[in-house]
């Protein structure tokens, strides 16, 4: 597993805060309205000052929209708030080999970015970097993209200008260097889904069937999408590119429709096939109700939901705030679960404190029955 590293978005915006808010004064010429005035709003300090001080060089602010305004008072509204929010990244793994003859997988944590390419490395503000590797076929494609696709990101001509361009690059560079590397098999395949934070910005990169799930809250939202060849547009791909599905393989070989390597199965370099190395991005700006990242292989997802997963990990999360034990847990699960393949989860938690216990409001709505209706009832209990 390699050691952390950092990077910070130049494009995230990242310390959210209401900006003074000036009010206008029409320019009329006639003495009689000059009326100037300027209302001032300034935001309030960040609730979170040890947060703010470990994330102290973050250079984007986030402005504030749609200030309410009530009986004359401004106040902030929830979107402001959660804009001061920086995440604390730490992070825990766990892989098993499962009842495989073989393991597969890798994957690597950096909770760092920073401190794992060095103080020279031109990075805004502090970062993370987070993947899960599935190989097949072999362990070459998988240990060579783990070990190097972090370094196609960052040394790509996009970064860190345009990072969703310098990403997509770095897979189809990651996937040719791989095909050029005569000591390797390439012929082994694996799939690839990655995890960069630059402050508040996530960002995950999908190829293949691994999966990236955020916990919001205890609720389940997914980050990623599988790859599968029989998904509807992955199959109307395929089938574009000249390729097929058969029982739910592509060309009657493969279970998934995205992966590096394989290269006994793809066209010359720089020619379309149907079986694609180029990654789906999605992104999103974390705020206080996003708790923890799960990124897992598909020995995971196979035996559990989405939904199942995180709160899995919120109720392990809550007992005893370790994202190790978390992940073990998972594996755990999943292994109960009699699943049918290796095991690879990573969890990354955003807070230093555990997720917070979640209160229903009571129910301000009465439910009763009318006199009428227990009558009905009563007449329908006593005829069965």
């Amino acid at each position: 597993m390699a050691a952390g590293m950092d990077f910070s978005p130049p494009f995230t915006v990242i310390d959210g805060y209401s900006k003074d808010n000036n009010g206008s004064a029409g320019e009329n010429e006639n003495a009689n309205n000059v009326d100037n005035t300027k209302q001032m709003t300034s935001g309030k300090p960040p609730r979170h000052l040890s947060v703010m001080r470990q994330c102290g060089s973050t250079t984007r602010l986030l402005a504030a929209t749609d200030l309410a305004m009530d009986v004359g008072v401004v106040n902030k509204t929830s979107s402001d708030e959660k804009s001061e929010f920086l995440p604390v990244l730490r992070s825990g793994s766990c892989a098993e080999i499962g009842p495989k003859q073989y393991m597969e997988d890798e994957h690597i944590c950096i909770d760092n970015l920073t401190d794992h390419l060095g103080t020279a490395a031109d990075f805004p503000v502090p970062g993370a970097f987070y993947g899960v590797f599935d190989g097949h076929g072999g362990t070459d494609a998988a240990l060579y993209v783990r070990a190097n696709i972090l370094r196609f990101i960052v040394e790509d001509s996009h970064f860190p200008i345009c990072v969703e361009k310098a990403i997509k690059s770095a897979f189809v560079r990651a996937d040719y260097a791989f095909a050029d590397n005569s000591s390797l098999d390439i012929s082994s395949g694996t799939t690839a889904l990655t995890a960069l934070i630059f402050g508040r910005n996530l960002i995950i990169a999908n190829a293949g069937d691994c999966r990236a799930v955020l916990g919001r809250r205890g609720r389940a939202i997914e980050m990623s999408k599988d790859h599968k060849p029989n998904c509807t547009s992955e199959r109307l791909r395929i089938e574009k590119l000249g390729g097929v599905v058969y029982d739910g393989y592509l060309n009657g070989q493969l279970s998934v429709a995205r992966a590096l390597g394989d290269w006994h199965m793809k066209s010359p370099k720089g020619s379309a096939c149907p079986l694609s190395a180029e990654p789906e991005l999605q992104e999103t700006l974390l705020t206080e109700d996003d708790e923890f990242l799960i990124m897992g292989c598909d020995g995971l997802w196979d035996v559990m939901s989405s939904q199942g997963a995180v709160t899995v990990a919120r109720k392990e999360l809550m007992l005893h705030n370790d994202p190790e034990r978390c992940s073990r847990e998972l594996v755990r699960e999943a292994l109960k679960r009699n699943t049918c393949d290796n095991l690879t989860v990573i969890v990354i938690c955003f807070s230093p404190d555990p997720p917070p216990r979640i209160e229903m409001p009571p129910s301000r709505v009465r439910r009763s029955i009318s006199a009428e209706g227990l009558n009905v009832l009563k007449g329908v209990l006593d005829g069965n």
